[in-house]
C-alpha cells in the first residue's frame, strides 16, 4: 500500500482530540510560540481539549487544513502544519509547521514540508507556495531555503512583540521549482 501521507520518518494524519497534550506543549515555550506567531496569555487544559476537539471535528478541505505529524518509529506527536489563505485563482498558498522542541533536527519539518507540497501541487494543482517568517528565525529561514524556496521580499518592522518592531521575512517556492528536485507521484 502507499499512502502520500507517509514518508520514511513521519505520517501526516488528522487531528485527533487526544493531541491536545502535543497543542499545548508546543504553546508553552514562548520562544517558539514567537517565532511562529504571537505569544497570548496562558490558557487552561480545558481550553486545550476544546480547540483540538473542535479541529478534530472538521473536516479538512484541500484550501485550508492543520494536519498533525506522527513519528512512525513510535507513534509521538511531533508537531503541526498547516495550508491556508490557499487562492485557487491565482493558484498559491501558504503553509507554516511547528516541531515541538524534542523532536526537532531530525528532518520531520522538512519531510512533512515535501508531503504537503506534494499534495498541493500534484493533486490540487496550485503553483506556488508561499511562507512568512521571522527574520530573526534563522533555523525556520534555512529549513525553507533548504527545500528550495526564494526569499521575495522583507516587510519591514512589520510586527511588534518583545519590546520592538521585527521584520517580516516573504519567500515561495513554484511547482516548476518544486518538480525540478522531486518525482512527480506514482500512478500506480
Amino acid at each position: 500500500m502507499s499512502d502520500m501521507w507517509t514518508g520514511e520518518r513521519i505520517r501526516l494524519r488528522g487531528v485527533e482530540p487526544e493531541d491536545w497534550e502535543g497543542f499545548r506543549d508546543l504553546a508553552r515555550n514562548t520562544v517558539d510560540v514567537r517565532n511562529a506567531d504571537l505569544v497570548e496569555p496562558p490558557r487552561s487544559d480545558a481550553s486545550f481539549r476544546a480547540w483540538t476537539a473542535e479541529r478534530a471535528g472538521r473536516t479538512p478541505d484541500s484550501t485550508s487544513y492543520r494536519l498533525v505529524i506522527e513519528v512512525l518509529a513510535d507513534g509521538s506527536f511531533a508537531g503541526s502544519v498547516t495550508v491556508g489563505e490557499a487562492d485557487r485563482r491565482a493558484g498559491r498558498f501558504k503553509t507554516g509547521i511547528e516541531i515541538s522542541r524534542d523532536h526537532r533536527r531530525k528532518g520531520y519539518a522538512a519531510e512533512a514540508s515535501e508531503l504537503v507540497l506534494t499534495y498541493m501541487f500534484a493533486e490540487q494543482r496550485y503553483n506556488k507556495c508561499e511562507v512568512e517568517i521571522y527574520a530573526f528565525n534563522e533555523p525556520s529561514l534555512a529549513l525553507y531555503r533548504k527545500l528550495g524556496f526564494t526569499q521575495e521580499g522583507v516587510l519591514r518592522q512589520h510586527e511588534f512583540f518583545a519590546g520592538a518592531h521585527q521584520d517580516l521575512v516573504l519567500l515561495g517556492l513554484t511547482a516548476a521549482e518544486h518538480w525540478s528536485t522531486h518525482h512527480l507521484p506514482h500512478l500506480a
